[in-house]
């Protein structure tokens, strides 16, 4: 398995991932991907997400970030890929820590971890996507794991079964499906 990397992340704020593939001799590119940062094409993706208030954000933002994040799941499932959401937030570890929280997010607001872990619970159902939490010092491991076992096995904290994944029919070159 090699790892493609979206050419979107800057690879300065991923260097801990990076240094744990280098370490594992775990190879990886860089490329423009359709969806996701981290792809083990052709079944399985992986999009990090910095911490609970980036998705916070994404999932209960405004209405043109939420939108564009549920345009990536739907690009995901369009394609037969099974997309994972890696948090790395070391405060939790899986969607029910979230009840009764409270999240600050940059702008001041306080958006209710029922919320949040409502709507994960809907996209799961609607997209097939899953959410998945480490802590930020593990997430180049995670990155693995997620990939080799294809988002399933028994890692995947949500306590209900993962879809089975299926290779993609037909997807343009990564570059042109932007």
């Amino acid at each position: 398995m090699f790892i493609i990397e979206d050419t979107r992340q800057k690879k300065e704020k991923h260097e801990n991932k990076h240094r744990y593939w280098v370490g594992s001799g775990t190879p990886w590119i860089r490329s423009g991907l359709p969806f996701g940062d981290y792809w083990a094409a052709p079944d399985v993706a992986v999009d990090t997400k910095q911490d609970i208030k980036e998705v916070a954000v994404n999932l209960c933002g405004n209405g043109k970030e939420r939108k564009r994040f549920r345009d990536e799941c739907d690009k995901a499932k369009t394609a037969g890929c099974m997309l994972v959401f890696l948090i790395e937030d070391k405060h939790y570890t899986d969607i029910d820590d979230l009840f009764g929280e409270r999240i600050w997010i940059h702008d001041g607001r306080i958006i209710s971890g029922d919320s949040i872990s409502q709507e994960m619970y809907s996209l799961q159902e609607r997209f097939g996507v899953r959410f998945r939490f480490c802590s930020p010092a593990d997430a180049g491991r995670m990155v693995v794991e997620i990939l080799e076992e294809g988002g399933n096995a028994s890692t995947d904290r949500v306590g209900r079964s993962s879809p089975k994944t299926v290779g993609i029919r037909h997807l343009e070159k990564p570059q042109a499906v932007r």
